[in-house]
């Protein structure tokens, strides 16, 4: 298993340096000294234009001061309102004379790191141990989808497969971390890795029936422009499994768990009447969890939502952006609700039939309930 584990380490350290041998430029960070703000008219258009002095902070030119330029079209999604002691973020691109700087946004990964603070301390401090394996698991997550399936997918490979193959190897990860080497965590692993399969599957099936397009949004279009050749159906089915992800890790685990528990407390149970434990347990988790997921993605749709005000609600429930979010969350709730019996199943039979390993449980466990009572 340690091989293994070595293994996959390595190839995650290998694959983005194939990825991506293009230059960028990095971007530097900047801190509003001063603005001043000029009217344009333009064709009868009238338009404000900050005029900024900006302090560079980082790079190769940090201390200088530069004076950019920043338009105010009036939409609020596009502009940039500019305040003294701004920190921004400064778009660098080499003209060939030298370095020129424009306005990108603010900078805001400032916030964020705080309420990172916060979120990990939290983990820690209520889930002591298995917090901190939990926040190493998420760590893990991430960098696998940042560092090796996006980079992959823009390489040309199947978003699809990959897919399938992170969320297969961060289950794995992620289950063995917080539950230990054991037939719980593996059957737990089973579960999910299988309702994820279903929910691709589903996904497949809805994308060609439904005859969506696989663009949902503006992100999409910025990326179809950047790079054309990719397979956006199969990005977007991609999206919905990795939506669906931890919902799903969470009702397996929970399932594996508590299967497991009754086992260790009773283990004269039958595989049958763990299953149906498991299976009772899963009754009252997916009926919250399914919610949890509908909901995720109707906040996540609200303005869209809103929008339904001023559109015919013929047209509205057909809009192909309307049915993908519509979709997605309906799979994710059906990958839950599938994960209930698909965990009961291993769980019951791998728990039960693992007695070598639970023996010893079993009575050190007894023993101590022997103890107490």
């Amino acid at each position: 298993m340690k091989k293994f584990f070595l293994f996959l380490v390595s190839i995650f350290l290998m694959l983005p340096a194939l990825a991506d041998e293009t230059r960028i430029l990095p971007s530097q960070t900047g801190v509003i000294q001063n603005v001043e703000y000029i009217d344009i008219d333009d064709n009868s258009i009238t338009q404000t234009k900050q005029t900024a002095l900006v302090k560079i902070l980082t790079g190769e030119f940090k201390g200088e001061t530069v004076e950019l330029d920043n338009m105010l079209t009036g939409n609020p999604y596009y502009d940039i309102n500019l305040k003294k002691n701004m920190r921004v973020i400064l778009h660098a691109e080499d003209n060939g004379n030298g370095i020129e700087y424009s306005i990108e946004d603010i900078k805001r990964s400032g916030t964020l790191a705080w309420l990172s603070v916060i979120f990990c301390g939290l983990l820690i401090w209520i889930g002591k141990k298995k917090g901190l394996y939990s926040l190493v698991s998420i760590v893990f997550t991430v960098l696998l989808i940042t560092h090796v399936l996006s980079p992959l997918i823009l390489m040309g490979l199947n978003p699809l497969i990959l897919t399938i193959a992170v969320c297969i190897i961060s289950t794995a990860v992620t289950m063995y971390l917080v539950g230990g080497f054991n037939p719980k965590s593996t059957s737990a692993t089973i579960g999910a890795v299988l309702s994820l399969a279903f929910a691709a599957l589903l996904s497949y099936i809805i994308m060609f029936t439904a005859h969506l397009t696989g663009f949902t949004g503006e992100n999409s279009m910025f990326l179809y422009t950047a790079h054309p050749e990719l397979d956006f159906i199969h990005i977007t089915i991609s999206t919905i499994v990795l939506a669906t992800l931890g919902a799903v890790m969470d009702v397996a685990m929970s399932i594996a768990s508590t299967i497991n528990e009754i086992f260790v407390l009773d283990n004269t149970k039958t595989i049958k009447e763990l299953f149906v434990s498991g299976m009772n347990v899963g009754r009252d988790i997916i009926g919250t969890m399914a919610n949890t997921l509908i909901l995720v993605y109707l906040g996540g749709s609200l303005p869209l939502l809103l929008l339904a005000g001023n559109i015919d609600l013929q047209k509205f429930i057909n809009l192909n952006q309307v049915v993908t979010e519509t979709a997605s969350a309906l799979i994710g709730s059906i990958a839950i609700v599938i994960c209930v019996p698909f965990t009961a199943f291993a769980a019951s039979n791998m728990i039960k039939r693992c007695k070598p390993q639970n023996t010893q449980e079993i009575n050190l466990l007894s023993s101590e309930k022997n103890d107490i009572l």
